[in-house]
């Protein structure tokens, strides 16, 4: 690994495994320098090709120490890429409100509240960017993933109002939508158990094993950091890039171009529903 003269400094949410992890290794190895972050650092003590910093997205106190730390010992940081995030499945009847929050604590309010952290310096420095990893699913109510999918529809506009006003600012923001990808994410999200005789037991166990099995058969991560790293090297980003199979790209495409029934219909027929 060469670190280059002139190198930038990233930060990267959840960067102890999977999507993060990938993406840290493949900026490191092209020279940038990399910060990841765990809630835990101290679980990877052999992890060797960036630091881990300790941060949790739920935690305020947390994202202003790593980044402290980050502007102490560089005086800058120049890419923050919002990668944490956690699954959550279950028939919305059945979550309850509190895993909801919890969900939305992680995937929502944590990106924002890392970014608020970071702006300030990238406003002093005069230039930034900032990466939000949403998800495919963001673009459409998913049966059984509609938190989820809520969660990622809310960053995805949120990111499309916010970059308009850091523009003058020469700050750049954009986001990732990733489909699925070889992972550990689905034994780490919050799975909402199939209640014997529950209205849901049969179509949510269904579709519980179906979605297990689109993670397990996903794409591999190391094509989410290409993108990242193409997305960086542009000097002008566009607001929204999508990675993944054919299919779930084009699905995004299908939703705005069909009727809502026959769209609706497609993803039933897909869930076998």
């Amino acid at each position: 690994m060469n670190i280059r003269q002139d190198a930038k400094v990233v930060l990267i949410t959840g960067g102890s495994s999977g999507i993060g992890k990938s993406i840290g290794i493949f900026l490191a190895d092209k020279g940038y320098i990399v910060y990841g972050t765990s809630r835990n650092p101290s679980r990877f003590k052999n992890f060797e090709k960036f630091q881990l910093l300790q941060l949790d997205v739920a935690d305020k106190t947390s994202i202003q120490s790593a980044v402290k730390i980050i502007k102490e010992k560089h005086g800058k940081l120049d890419i923050l890429i919002n990668n944490a995030g956690a699954g959550i499945t279950g028939p919305l009847e059945e979550i309850p409100e509190e895993e909801i929050i919890k969900n939305f604590t992680t995937n929502y309010f944590g990106p924002i509240n890392v970014t608020k952290a970071v702006l300030p310096i990238m406003r002093k420095q005069g230039q930034g960017l900032i990466i939000n990893v949403t998800s495919i699913a963001g673009y459409m109510g998913l049966p059984f993933r509609g938190v989820y999918s809520a969660s990622k529809a809310a960053l995805e506009m949120t990111t499309e109002a916010w970059r308009m006003e850091l523009k003058s600012f020469n700050i750049h923001m954009t986001n990732v939508a990733p489909g699925d990808f070889a992972t550990n994410i689905a034994a780490g999200r919050y799975h909402a158990p199939v209640i014997k005789d529950s209205p849901y037991e049969k179509s949510y166990g269904d579709t519980l094993r179906l979605m297990d099995e689109h993670v397990d058969s996903g794409k591999d991560p190391e094509e989410m950091a290409k993108v990242i790293y193409k997305i960086i090297e542009n000097n002008n980003p566009k607001g929204h890039y999508k990675v993944g199979e054919f299919m779930q790209k084009f699905s995004i495409v299908l939703k705005r171009i069909l009727p809502d029934k026959m769209y609706e219909k497609l993803l039933m027929n897909h869930y076998n529903l």
